[in-house]
């Protein structure tokens, strides 16, 4: 790109802190950035027109853990580890909601987060039943009250137990309503943003970074990534790509269900939004083939998520898929999400683990505050 004078002095010029990625964690830390120092220059770079990843193209759960992700998690964690899992992404959901308002991202809470458990899944379904305690003590200090509680098959699934285990916490949001309002936060805090700018490398020098985008490059005082699943591109810390397929259907008439739901371990989970089903999930189909930062659908998944569709939510009723989209996640050995300096002048804030909805505001704050 060959920029003028004025360009470059309104946009790339005295940049004291350089952002990439424009999702969840990259604007909340641009947010906090520039509430501590209000008189910075602060720029955010998106490769996307959109943004990318997983900030857009999620399901839209306000969650914190289905039980058999919970003790899924015990398995490779200790308790006090996913105790504060779990208290991570119930603070990152307040903080969102004080951040931007409820009403400004539909958040909605019909009844929690339900986990439903196929009938062929007798032995998860026990194991679920006989440590609701044992959870429930465990998360006691973050919501005050029971995590889990049975609940009765209200919405009249088919080939399931008579019992679902919910969290009466859970919500849900429109993601595009979420996105859109941080978004117009942060353009509105004087924070300069640029889209489909691909950030290529980057070079640190004694007292600032140069930073080489596919257009154009410039210098920065501190950089900050926050790419989540596209981290590996530009860093060397362990984050794998994780692909998550969506398809939504057309409006149904008369549809009764409301709520969150998970299935076969969180690996499949489905909502109401705008009287359609929306409804993603099957990596634990093709984990391998899944592991790209390549967006697209598979006919595997695909033809698998219109199966749950319906044989198990929606068996008795007309349904026409009307959308379907992927987006990628950022996973990695451990939940816990990497914020941390990678040099003098070089920050992260990646590894959402699926989480971003839940962590991404509360990550974000925590990469801002990793500047002294």
């Amino acid at each position: 790109m060959n920029l003028s004078y004025w360009e470059y002095k309104s946009w790339l010029s005295n940049i004291e802190y350089t952002i990439v990625g424009s999702g969840i964690v990259g604007l909340n830390c641009a947010l906090h950035l520039k509430k501590q120092y209000p008189k910075a220059k602060i720029l955010v770079l998106e490769r996307g027109v959109l943004p990318q990843g997983a900030s857009t193209k999620n399901a839209g759960f306000a969650c914190f853990g289905s039980i058999s992700e919970v003790l899924s998690d015990l398995k490779r964690h200790s308790e006090e580890e996913v105790l504060q899992l779990v208290l991570k992404r119930w603070e990152g959901i307040q903080l969102l909601r004080e951040t931007l308002g409820d009403k400004q991202m539909d958040y909605q809470n019909y009844g929690g987060g339900h986990e439903v458990f196929l009938k062929e899944q007798i032995h998860l379904y026990e194991d679920c039943l006989e440590n609701l305690h044992r959870v429930n003590t465990l998360l006691k200090p973050v919501f005050g009250k029971d995590a889990f509680v049975e609940h009765p098959n209200s919405f009249n699934f088919k080939g399931v137990w008579k019992n679902y285990i919910t969290n009466p916490f859970e919500g849900q949001i429109n993601t595009g309503k979420m996105m859109k309002t941080l978004v117009a936060k942060v353009q509105n805090s004087g924070v300069i943003t640029l889209n489909a700018i691909g950030v290529d490398s980057y070079q640190e020098n004694e007292d600032h970074v140069i930073v080489k985008t596919d257009q154009f490059e410039f210098k920065t005082n501190k950089l900050f990534i926050a790419t989540n699943g596209f981290a590996s591109q530009l860093i060397v810390e362990t984050v794998k790509p994780a692909r998550a397929q969506v398809l939504i259907t057309k409006p149904i008439e008369n549809l009764s269900i409301k709520g969150t739901f998970h299935l076969d371990e969180g690996y499949y989970y489905f909502r109401n939004i705008d009287n359609r089903i929306l409804l993603g999930g099957g990596r634990n189909l093709d984990f391998k083939g899944e592991e790209t930062s390549s967006f697209g659908e598979t006919a595997l998944i695909q033809n698998r998520l219109e199966e749950i569709l319906h044989s198990i939510i929606l068996p008795n009723t007309p349904i026409e898929i009307d959308l379907r989209w992927s987006g990628i996640m950022g996973m990695g050995n451990q939940k816990k999400p990497i914020v941390k300096q990678l040099a003098n002048n070089v920050y992260c804030g990646v590894r959402m683990g699926g989480m971003g909805i839940a962590i991404g505001s509360l990550v974000g704050k925590e990469l801002a505050n990793l500047v002294k």
